[in-house]
């Protein structure tokens, strides 16, 4: 019968990898901290772990320096467990993971850029409403770091779409063959020409893609967008929030989809698949406006 030997001299980075983060617990322990949920009690329920395999797992990991304990409160002394960078780091592995099960497991391993509402990663999108975008920073187009939230006005609107260039040839190899993903500068051009109806209604907006910020800085000022463009390169938000990812020309890209959120980071509305581009953006356009008299009304 086969016997597993020790990994401890081997030269193969998987095995030595699987050695860190190979149980199946572990991963999704990194999986729920990356969305934000960093209490013992927290994790317990959303795992459904008992207490004793939790706090050996949690504590493999820290000694793994994959999680960090903070306290959060003195008398007694309780800690939140947070992702250090070595632990950022497998936000590519777990988002790989979820586009092959989608694509693979859940799917007939299509590559596309579009999905059904009824799949399972439609509903996993729809479940995010009502739900709290936990607290990250993405890169804009100019090189800031910025909340994807403006708190500066009661809504935002993040459209998140798979690439957009400024000249045609940056366009990866067969990327028209995808499905979904025409309309990106469409959908962005959209978003510019309705700006000012979108800030009279209380809604922000901000595009989101997995470009580098460089790419998208020099698309919005070609196209004159006036809005920020959010990099996700390296997908803390598509982890944070378990978003429809796809491959193309070697990345990970975003799947086209639509999230209205309010000034508390509560997520309001959703829109996924997109497959209407112009009309996605009346559809955002109305939500806020319904969401905005709802709130003068006190409803």
């Amino acid at each position: 019968m086969a016997r597993r030997t020790s990994l401890e001299d081997s030269t193969c980075a998987i095995a030595q990898a699987l050695d860190v983060v190979g149980d199946w617990w572990t991963l999704l322990i990194v999986r729920d901290a990356a969305r934000g949920v960093h209490r013992f009690d927290a994790l317990q329920r959303e795992l459904g772990l008992s207490r004793k395999v939790l706090t050996e797992r949690l504590r493999l990991l820290v000694e793994a320096e994959v999680l960090v304990r903070v306290p959060y409160q003195e008398r007694p002394v309780r800690y939140e467990y947070r992702l250090t960078p070595r632990g950022r780091a497998l936000l590519p592995v777990l988002v790989a993971l979820q586009d092959w099960g989608d694509a693979w497991v859940l799917g007939d391993g299509a590559t596309t850029a579009t999905g059904e509402e009824a799949s399972a990663e439609g509903r996993r999108v729809h479940a995010l409403l009502g739900t709290r975008l936990p607290g990250l920073r993405l890169v804009d187009d100019r090189g800031e770091p910025r909340d994807p939230v403006d708190g500066g006005m009661p809504y935002t609107v993040l459209y998140c779409f798979p690439g957009a260039y400024a000249r045609g040839a940056s366009y990866p190899p067969g990327w028209a063959d995808i499905p979904g993903t025409a309309g990106c500068t469409l959908e962005s051009c959209t978003y510019r020409d309705r700006r000012g109806e979108f800030r009279e209604a209380g809604g922000a907006v901000r595009g989101v893609s997995t470009q580098r910020a460089d790419e998208q800085r020099e698309f919005s000022e070609k196209e004159g967008l006036g809005f920020p463009l959010l990099s996700d390169a390296e997908l803390s938000f598509i982890g944070a929030l378990r978003l429809p990812t796809f491959r193309a020309a070697g990345a990970t890209r975003l799947k086209r989809l639509t999230l209205v959120v309010d000034r508390e980071r509560v997520v309001r509305d959703v829109q996924y698949p997109v497959t209407d581009v112009a009309g996605s953006v009346e559809a955002a356009l109305s939500v806020v406006r319904r969401l905005g008299a709802g709130t003068a009304t006190g409803e």
